[in-house]
């Protein structure tokens, strides 16, 4: 169950203990920790997991074809990232086991990505699982990598570990899981912002073909062609 805890000025959001999908529960329940988040005194915002994954991704069935993501589930969904992405505060994931598909989402929504070295994959797998990516979440990942990192990424469905990640840019930094959090600290009071609103306007204009894509309503293609 995810939980909020306080470093000095920096509030460390725990995901979960568990694969930490992106049910509309648990979409919530990180929904409501972020208003705890605004409404303290906090200064910057690390998320974090407990166990084996990051967040294992969005909260669809197993299929055999390729999969239209429901409307109504996209739209939480999205405001999530949308929110995350905008957020006005410093923000890092630190990434202690696996980010697959929503869970690098979530990652890439985030000023910053720290990975830990010994054990966790960063991956697309859209293209191997039959998910495609929606034009906020393709718009948002774009947004933070350069057009060769983004094709690398997204198009091969390629697993990456930490040192792979931190060396193709996926991520800022891998380092062993006893240093994880601390690091992420490190990167989001390194410039703690004096006005933070004005950091989230900044963010909203650096951000804003992401930001109104992600607000866009999702229009399912039907049947796509395998």
């Amino acid at each position: 169950m995810p939980n909020l805890e306080y470093i000095d000025g920096t509030a460390i959001l725990d995901l979960g203990g568990n694969e930490n999908r992106q049910s509309t529960s648990w979409l919530r329940d990180i929904g409501n920790l972020l208003d705890e988040v605004l409404a303290s005194p906090a200064t910057s915002l690390v998320t974090t997991g407990t166990g084996k994954f990051y967040s294992n991704g969005l909260d669809v069935a197993e299929a055999e074809g390729p999969v239209e993501l429901d409307p109504d589930y996209v739209r939480p969904l999205q405001a999530l990232y949308r929110r995350l992405l905008t957020l006005p505060l410093p923000t890092a994931a630190a990434i202690n086991g696996h980010a697959f598909g929503g869970g690098a989402l979530l990652a890439m929504a985030h000023d910053y990505r720290v990975m830990r070295t010994e054990r966790g994959f960063f991956c697309f797998p859209e293209v191997n699982i039959g998910i495609a990516f929606t034009a906020g979440m393709a718009s948002m990942v774009q947004s933070k990598l350069s057009p060769a990192q983004a094709r690398d990424a997204m198009l091969t469905g390629r697993r990456f570990d930490g040192d792979q990640a931190a060396a193709a840019g996926l991520v800022d930094d891998a380092v062993p899981v006893e240093q994880l959090v601390e690091r992420a600290v490190q990167l989001v009071t390194a410039h703690v912002p004096a006005h933070p609103q004005t950091l989230g306007a900044v963010k909203d204009i650096m951000y804003a073909g992401a930001a109104s894509a992600l607000q866009r309503e999702h229009r399912p293609t039907g049947a796509l062609v395998s």
